[in-house]
């Protein structure tokens, strides 16, 4: 098979890796890529609009600077006019969050080096997803079933390592494995080892739904958790349908869309009624209930999902992003008691959640649990005028290594609020202020959903 022809808008390889361009395809700022690629890759609008189907003045709009006093530049939000431009500019669809596009598994068929399993050994080792192609390999087959048991293998491990792995290393691994699984989906096989591929790439949308929302790549997040919606309608899978609308209930919580966030929850329900999810759903209900001041509904929510969570076993491995574990009922009610202004009971649940995320060792096995519960004790420490103990915890609470970014600053900016209401004038207040400020202004973040 032949490489895929270059278009007359495909972005050169040097303009592909720098930084800047980079970040605005992560971001789905496509504007600036246009802006971008004529600048440093000499690719006039002209070819652009012919490329992507657009009028010359359109990409010409899409790509003026906001700062020259026109408001804000209109933005491609369509999931089938976004894969036009990846495609138009040839961009690998790794970078905007995206499987890999036809194109790219021609060229990689077609400079594809010798089928011999040692090779990818010979690489750089095997693997979650090398360990998979080894073992099809061995088999002289497309797929197999030690291959698929691999690759469950390798998804359960990355969802139990979401607690506490660096959320670039994560995303990265995520994304080599959605490479690896579309690819085999293209080869000969039985209908039910079809859905098991289909099911594994539900998991790792959600995945990558998940770890794309904690970097603040807002947009690409949204397009995983979409994906792994469909994904769960065309495989009949109803958890991975109630999985994707627990998730949207998140990013609707944390955007304080109360009234979606409650049709999302109700969604997932529909979806699903025997798995650990619906606890996550209850949780998230109680949670915007508490936001909204409705303590009635506060009670009845964790009151449901406890009773729910009270019927579903042990979990095994309770660290799994998509098993609810008994323990993380404390971090449910030390949200919703905070909110509701019951500083005694917030304050004892975030104590447990501190000790509960913290091994023998004293290392944070769950250090984004216990960064919430540190923001917990320092507005509870605010509310009775302990501003050291207030800004003391929330410092350390941002300094965390492993974040969710959208979460964190959700409730850093209530600690925020009550720092400066009750303590205006206080240097401690506005320094912590100002940090908060500088984590959602710093350019080398990826947009945040605020």
């Amino acid at each position: 098979m032949t490489e895929a022809a270059p278009t007359p808008a495909a972005l050169p390889p040097h303009v592909v890796e720098r930084a800047d361009v980079r970040a605005a395809i992560a971001n789905h700022d496509f504007g600036e890529v246009f802006r971008l690629a004529r600048l440093h890759g000499q690719i006039s609008y002209a070819k652009i609009a012919e490329a992507v189907g657009y009028k010359r003045e359109h990409i010409g709009k899409m790509a003026r600077p906001e700062t020259d006093g026109k408001g804000a530049r209109p933005r491609i939000t369509q999931h089938r006019k976004i894969l036009e431009v990846v495609d138009a500019l040839r961009i690998p669809g790794h970078l905007a969050g995206l499987t890999p596009r036809p194109w790219e598994l021609e060229r990689n068929t077609s400079t594809s080096p010798s089928a011999d399993p040692s090779t990818l050994l010979a690489q750089g080792g095997a693997g979650l997803w090398d360990v998979a192609e080894l073992l099809r390999r061995t088999e002289m087959s497309d797929i197999n079933g030690p291959a698929l048991e691999s690759i469950e293998q390798g998804i359960d491990q990355l969802a139990r390592a979401y607690p506490y792995a660096d959320a670039d290393h994560l995303h990265e691994r995520t994304r080599n494995g959605l490479q690896y699984v579309t690819k085999q989906l293209e080869g000969r096989m039985t209908l039910r080892q079809h859905r098991e591929l289909l099911v594994d790439a539900g998991w790792l949308f959600l995945l990558n739904a998940c770890v794309q929302y904690d970097r603040g790549q807002r947009e690409a997040a949204n397009l995983s958790k979409a994906a792994a919606l469909r994904i769960g309608d065309e495989a009949g899978h109803g958890e991975i349908k109630a999985w994707a609308w627990e998730i949207e209930a998140w990013f609707a919580l944390t955007q304080s869309r109360w009234q979606d966030m409650i049709d999302a929850v109700e969604a997932g329900h529909a979806a699903d009624q025997t798995h650990s999810v619906g606890v996550q759903l209850y949780a998230h209900k109680a949670r915007a209930a508490a936001r909204m001041g409705d303590a009635r509904l506060v009670r009845d929510s964790l009151d449901a999902g406890r009773a729910r969570l009270d019927r579903l076993p042990r979990p095994d491995h309770p660290e799994h992003h998509f098993i609810i574990d008994p323990d993380k009922w404390d971090f449910y009610e030390m949200d919703a008691y905070r909110l509701l202004g019951d500083d005694e009971r917030a304050a004892k649940h975030a104590q447990s959640v501190i000790r509960i995320s913290t091994g023998p060792d004293g290392t944070e096995i769950s250090p984004m649990r216990a960064a919430e519960a540190r923001l917990t004790l320092g507005v509870s420490a605010a509310r009775i005028g302990d501003i050291e103990q207030a800004v003391g915890m929330g410092t350390a609470a941002l300094e965390a290594d492993r974040k969710s970014l959208p979460s964190l600053l959700l409730v850093a900016n209530e600690l925020d609020k009550e720092l400066r209401s009750r303590y205006p004038r206080e240097a401690a207040s506005r320094d912590f202020h100002e940090r908060i400020l500088a984590i959602t202004r710093d350019p080398d973040r990826p947009e945040l959903p605020f």
